[in-house]
């Protein structure tokens, strides 16, 4: 079972989600805008994919730069994510052992070959 953290709005969350549902995957959706993760749920990500807290954000969001994040600690940067979910890169994959980022929505397909 995989999970995405989707936003509908994203054209390559929707591309994502699309090609999951061509490979027959059975997906669990959670739009993260609407169900906002909390901290611990962030930093299981970010372990996941293997990236830091900033590698996983959209630092070109105004907010990133109305927050000053830029050269924040990684509990901050987590924090920011947690009040302003719209931070969090999209879509993100997860099968629970593995995570990836869908841009390029083709990056989900290293999670289908494991999963079913």
């Amino acid at each position: 079972m995989l999970t995405i953290y989707h936003n509908p709005r994203c054209s390559k969350s929707r591309q994502t989600l699309a090609l999951l549902e061509e490979h027959n995957q059975d997906v669990t959706v959670v739009e993260y805008l609407k169900t906002p993760l909390n901290a611990a749920q962030i930093t299981e990500l970010a372990s996941l994919l293997k990236l830091s807290p900033v590698e996983m954000m959209r630092t070109k969001e105004s907010e990133f730069k109305e927050q000053n994040l830029a050269a924040a600690d990684d509990e901050t940067l987590i924090a920011a994510m947690v009040a302003t979910p719209k931070l969090m890169e999209r879509p993100i994959v997860t099968d629970s052992t593995r995570a990836v980022i869908g841009r390029p929505p083709e990056n989900v397909l290293t999670l289908i070959s494991g999963a079913k």
